[in-house]
């Protein structure tokens, strides 16, 4: 083990640290293994943390209060690197979702993209990128196999609110696992299982009626042959008077809160169903069941329904879900989900800033009133492409004050709010991620996933890469982003260890 200098932190020494305490970690974690970390030339291949151990190693040695030379001597590495490597709070870091340009089926990607993998699982205590995809396991997507590389985790999710079929659902924590077509991949299968898509409200049918259909066709219309087939691709059609249409043969909604469920009363329950006990009690007892499932695969973590915008939900679940345990066992989530996106590329002015803090503090609110809630995962972040509604994040594309459809890339356009465009989006966000900790100093958000698609559900062109394969602007903007809320996680955690370590020094 490198031993914390006596004098100087050095960069190298400091790298070589945090890498061996990650690995040890992963190892633990997804492997199960026991007993020390693994070297430091394993630890080194993972690619952990330079940029992290080399801000640490500044910001500990420049502070005025930071410990002493004498103080650091005393500490004892190994004790430090168990304490490290034993928390039962992984950091997710910066995740991906959507096709990823330059990977082959058998994990091999290209330079661009691997610059963009190392980025970002720098800032996972895990070693490795998230991904997930609304579904149990990479598939295909409008034509295109998701490939991922042993350095990707994946998070399943159970999209629907009834009980996922165990068949389906992957063993945790095993890498080389069959994807949706069959075929072998090579990421690991993560142990953490996301909860339902967007219960909180209506959404809408996806493809050439998003944003009017709102609702499926009822008993009335569809006896009355008054339900128009929505379509994924296409010419703009139209729903009904009463905006419903036929959104299951050639299109899906944006999520669950969009259907009717057994158990419950009303065509699109849902939304409003802790107002329904019966219903309360049938979502519930189909949640449990999927815990089950997932607790006998090995998934050890639990996130809530993934919200659109209502934090009353995510919090009302965990109420009720947590009831009599606070892990798996009993369907208990300990990270809260949801989404986030602003609007018109001015996230000032239609008060995306100001929703976004709202709710990093709802989960900062929910984490200290229940303790075991280890923090936020928002796996979905962008811009729509509409005019403002805070309230409704369904909205009609093109609709507000920077239209897509005029814009040379359907991105945001360099403007007072955003000077830099979508990057400057990004750099705000990550400075209030930064910024967001419980009362006690927990970070509040543990994994963050851009929006990494064109124009889907109502948004701008969210994509990462350029028709050619190459990173763009938004690209580099979320490696650095992700590079400065790793570092900043890493030094945070580091230092703080180091000041109990000093104040209560180990037993000779």
């Amino acid at each position: 083990m490198p031993a914390i200098p006596s004098s100087d932190l050095e960069d190298a020494d400091f790298w070589e640290y945090t890498q061996e305490a990650a690995a040890d970690r992963r190892a633990r974690r997804l492997r199960g293994a026991a007993g020390a970390a693994a070297t430091v030339a394993a630890a080194i291949s993972t690619g952990i943390g330079l940029v992290i151990a080399v801000g640490l190693a500044r910001h500990v040695s420049s502070g005025s209060n930071a410990p002493t030379a004498a103080q650091l001597a005393r500490i004892e590495p190994q004790a430090l690197l168990e304490e490290f490597a034993a928390q039962d709070d992984p950091h997710w870091g910066c995740g991906l979702l959507g096709w990823l340009p330059g990977i082959t089926q058998d994990g091999v990607a290209s330079d661009e993209t691997q610059a963009l993998i190392s980025a970002l699982k720098a800032g996972s205590t895990l070693g490795k990128v998230s991904y997930w995809n609304w579904n149990l396991a990479p598939e295909s997507d409008e034509g295109k196999e998701q490939h991922l590389t042993a350095d990707f985790v994946f998070m399943p999710e159970q999209w629907g609110a009834g009980v996922v079929e165990a068949k389906y659902v992957r063993q945790a924590g095993v890498a080389n696992f069959s994807d949706s077509n069959g075929k072998t991949c090579p990421a690991t299968m993560g142990d953490i299982f996301l909860g339902m898509n967007e219960p909180d409200i209506y959404g809408s049918c996806m493809g050439n009626m998003f944003g009017e259909c709102k609702a499926p066709c009822d008993k009335a219309a569809l006896a009355a042959g008054d339900c128009p087939e929505a379509h994924l691709h296409g010419a703009p059609g139209h729903a009904n008077v009463r905006g419903q249409c036929n959104c299951w043969q050639d299109s899906h909604a944006t999520g669950v809160g969009f259907w009717p469920l057994e158990g419950c009363a009303s065509d699109q329950p849902l939304p409003q169903m802790w107002k329904d006990d019966a219903c309360v009690a049938s979502v519930m007892a189909k949640w449990r069941e999927t815990a089950k499932i997932a607790v006998s695969k090995g998934y050890r973590y639990l996130s809530t329904p993934l919200v659109a915008e209502n934090m009353d939900f995510a919090r009302s679940f965990i109420e009720s879900a947590c009831a009599t345990c606070h892990d798996a066992s009993c369907g208990c989530p300990v990270y809260v989900g949801f989404h986030f996106y602003a609007y018109d590329c001015q996230p000032e002015s239609t008060g995306g800033y100001a929703t976004f803090q709202k709710r990093l503090d709802a989960v900062k609110a929910i984490m200290e009133k229940h303790p075991f809630v280890k923090g936020a995962i928002i796996n979905e972040v962008g811009m729509l492409n509409c005019r403002g509604q805070a309230s409704n994040p369904i909205c009609i594309p093109d609709s507000g004050d920077y239209p897509a459809t005029s814009q040379p890339d359907h991105s945001c356009p360099a403007n007072a709010e955003l000077p830099d465009g979508m990057a400057s989006f990004m750099a705000k966000l990550f400075d209030m991620i930064i910024a967001a900790k419980t009362s006690d100093g927990r970070p509040v958000v543990k994994g963050f996933s851009w929006f990494n698609l064109d124009q889907a559900g109502g948004t701008y062109n969210l994509q990462l890469f350029d028709e050619q394969g190459k990173l763009n602007k938004a690209g580099h903007a979320y490696m650095e982003g992700c590079s400065r809320w790793a570092q900043s996680t890493r030094a945070s955690f580091m230092k703080k260890q180091q000041y109990q370590r000093v104040e209560r020094p180990v037993a000779e």
